[in-house]
């Protein structure tokens, strides 16, 4: 019996993501992977080309993110979709807005293979109209106006926890990872520290040095120091380094707050 594939395209920045995802869906032999792109742009002309059924869009992607390649897309080109990101406000706003699904990273193979059989019933009932209306609606409400998260995901000691960006404290880039202070905790996230920026509150959060973020609510004082550097002292005594032009602009900031 000829078995009709299911033509998957694999959306994400990150080798090691595209390669989890690849092999998992490697193990049903309804779905075939006919792509997998690196970055937005590349993801945008994929679809345009390939009209896969399936996409596993990542949220955050160079040149343009998930919501920025869907924004680009005509109604008709829209395949299923399932969104993987490692934040979950925006996975909450998708499931909210009732596209096909989410994968929250790290993902598990047991929530994976959950999202494909939700991917096998909505192809086979084909009553795709209102998922891409919905869609498109959640696409429209993201660009109009930015949008920064409120949580996270991160693992700690083999779960799955969900942090408030209100209490973390500082963060720090760490190779591939972001070290997340809250207190005397220190928490792992996988990703660039240029991304995770753009997604935080501006009014909150102050990049301080080319690898450290800091929350301006537990900064305590700020102490100039030679050359036009600074030091950064927050309220449980850590002590942060300011580059020359982060000095500047975070004391033009400061000033303009009073």
């Amino acid at each position: 019996m000829l078995i009709m594939k299911i033509r998957t395209l694999i959306a994400d920045d990150e080798p090691l993501g595209r390669s989890l995802i690849r092999n998992l869906l490697a193990e049903d032999r309804e779905f075939v992977c006919v792509r997998e792109c690196a970055d937005g742009a590349d993801t945008l002309r994929a679809i345009q080309h390939d009209s896969p059924d399936l996409v596993f869009l990542d949220v955050q992607m160079p040149e343009l993110n998930g919501f920025e390649v869907l924004a680009n897309l005509r109604k008709e080109q829209l395949p299923a979709i399932i969104f993987v990101t490692a934040f979950d406000s925006f996975a909450l706003k998708a499931f909210e807005a009732h596209a096909l699904d989410y994968l929250l990273k790290p993902v598990s193979d047991d929530r994976f293979f959950e999202a494909l059989q939700r991917v096998k019933t909505y192809l086979a009932d084909r009553e795709a109209g209102g998922v891409r209306d919905r869609l498109l609606g959640l696409v429209r409400q993201l660009t109009d106006s930015p949008k920064y998260i409120s949580r996270l995901a991160v693992e700690s000691g083999g779960s799955l926890i969900f942090l408030k960006v209100s209490e973390i404290d500082w963060i720090e880039a760490a190779g591939n990872y972001l070290s997340l202070r809250v207190g005397k905790q220190s928490y792992l996230l996988r990703g660039r520290i240029s991304g995770l920026e753009k997604n935080l509150p501006p009014d909150q959060f102050f990049r301080v040095h080319r690898s450290t973020i800091v929350n301006l609510d537990r900064i305590k004082e700020f102490q100039p120091l030679f050359k036009g550097e600074g030091l950064i002292v927050l309220k449980d005594g850590s002590r942060l380094s300011a580059s020359r032009s982060c000095s500047q602009r975070l004391r033009a900031f400061l000033a303009g707050k009073l």
